[in-house]
């Protein structure tokens, strides 16, 4: 029987990990989805209440994901090295490296609180030429720009609980975020119970108040419950210039790789919408709803991560690498899944948005579209961004990314749209053909190159 055996020997003998990694894995991704349906609810309300709000708030909601994806960046950093340094068990490092991303996510909140101050139409100029539209995001971002410093405290917080592998704690915050972001998005967006009818102002009303005590619930756990951490407040003032060295070395690719990525999303987004007016309306139901059932790649690329770092950390190759086989056949087994179930949700969720026929068929189509690319990118994002990353070699992610965003997937996407004249719906192909060709390089790195670095300094 040596097909038996070989297969066997693909798959880790640790029993022990399967059940770390779904519980994390599962954690996670509910998580994901929560936080996401946050801005779910944000579409499908000011979809109800009118198409000009949705599409302003989508508009915001691009400048809001480039910075998600920067404060991602700093967290990823905490995750690959902080983590490396708890799996030799030395938590001092720890603390150090959580202390220097958290000035780094407060300088960005700043800087990007100041821009939105000075700069509105401007900022948005780029997404959309429709002063309409830009009028709804400059309500909405007049009162998002608040939530800025809130979200990078939570944001830095929880990163630093996942690289000690605390996550449900994330997943409490994002459904307290949900439950209070809806019931203030239905009494202000409309006007219920007596309260003012706000339109799109009363939706970022409401992310502001969900984002002021997300951050609260945080610092009281950390402060009251947590005993891995141990964090204080003093220790937010230490510093180590070797540890910031290495934590800049360790999370700049990260940073060009999802700032890039922010872009790139932001960039689409800026294509689509000069092209057809509803083309950002259809994008912005469809980008949702396709990022909820994401939620399933990122919670595997999160967990992958967890693992590798820590036994790399740990100086364990051997079983880094043992894992690393056995994540492959879960990641492919959750992209069909991923794929089968954006399809058949498509229908339903679109049914609740109050959209013209032609603006609905569009965001259909752009569904089916997206129901592909999440299914190969449920396995070429955990291998690169969680394997490959998570061992520790960032700047080969940083540079698969330049290649195919910049060399690639733009170019071809605005060659299609503005010379060629082709539909929204085979733009929306090219601008995500990398989720499909990044698999292949995806498997040679992790099958066949070196990703497990050792990142740590000996004490």
């Amino acid at each position: 029987m040596p097909a038996v055996g070989a297969v066997r020997s693909f798959f880790t003998h640790d029993r022990s990990f399967y059940k770390k990694f779904f519980t994390m894995a599962i954690v996670l991704m509910l998580q994901n989805m929560v936080t996401i349906s946050v801005n779910l609810a944000d579409n499908i309300m000011l979809g109800a209440y009118s198409e000009t709000a949705l599409a302003g708030a989508a508009a915001v909601n691009q400048i809001q994901f480039v910075y998600q994806q920067i404060l991602f960046a700093f967290g990823d950093g905490i995750v690959v090295l902080a983590g490396q340094y708890f799996g030799k068990r030395q938590m001092d490092p720890v603390r150090r490296i959580i202390a220097f991303a958290m000035r780094l996510g407060l300088f960005a909140a700043v800087a990007l609180f100041i821009a939105a101050t000075a700069m509105p139409h401007l900022l948005l100029e780029f997404f959309t030429t429709d002063e309409g539209i830009i009028g709804q995001g400059m309500l909405y971002l007049d009162v998002l720009r608040y939530t800025f410093v809130f979200f990078a405290v939570t944001q830095i917080l929880l990163a630093a609980l996942r690289c000690v592998g605390i996550v449900k704690i994330a997943l409490l915050l994002s459904v307290v975020t949900l439950v209070l972001n809806c019931s203030i998005n239905y009494t202000l967006i409309y006007g219920h119970f007596g309260a003012p009818e706000l339109g799109v102002t009363g939706a970022a009303i409401g992310t502001l108040i969900s984002r002021i005590v997300e951050m609260g619930i945080c610092i009281f756990f950390i402060v009251r419950w947590e005993s891995t951490l141990k964090l204080r407040f003093r220790d937010f003032l230490q510093t180590s210039k070797t540890l910031t060295r290495d934590y800049i070395r360790v999370m700049s690719p990260m940073l060009v790789i999802n700032f890039l990525w922010g872009f790139n999303n932001a960039a689409q987004n800026a294509i689509l919408g000069h092209m057809e007016a509803r083309a950002i309306a259809a994008n912005s139901v469809a980008s949702t709803l396709f990022l909820l059932v994401k939620s399933m790649a990122v919670g595997a690329a999160s967990t992958a991560a967890y693992f590798i770092s820590h036994t790399v950390g740990a100086g364990r190759i051997d079983l880094a690498k043992e894992y690393a086989r056995t994540m492959q056949v879960l990641f492919i087994a959750i992209g069909v899944v991923a794929g089968i179930t954006l399809y058949n949700l498509r229908v339903p969720i679109l049914s609740l948005y109050n959209l013209e026929d032609a603006t609905r068929l569009m965001a259909d189509q752009f569904l089916i579209v997206l129901s592909v690319i999440v299914a190969t990118m449920s396995y070429q994002m955990p291998a690169n961004a969680g394997i490959v990353k998570g061992g520790g070699d960032t700047k080969y992610c940083m540079y698969l990314d330049l290649i195919s965003i910049w060399v690639i997937v733009l170019p071809v996407s605005w060659f299609m749209a503005f010379v060629v004249n082709a539909d929204p719906v085979t733009v929306i192909w090219c601008l995500n053909a990398d989720q499909i060709f990044k698999g292949v390089p995806a498997f040679i790195k992790v099958n066949f190159g070196h990703w497990a670095k050792k990142l740590t300094r000996d004490a």
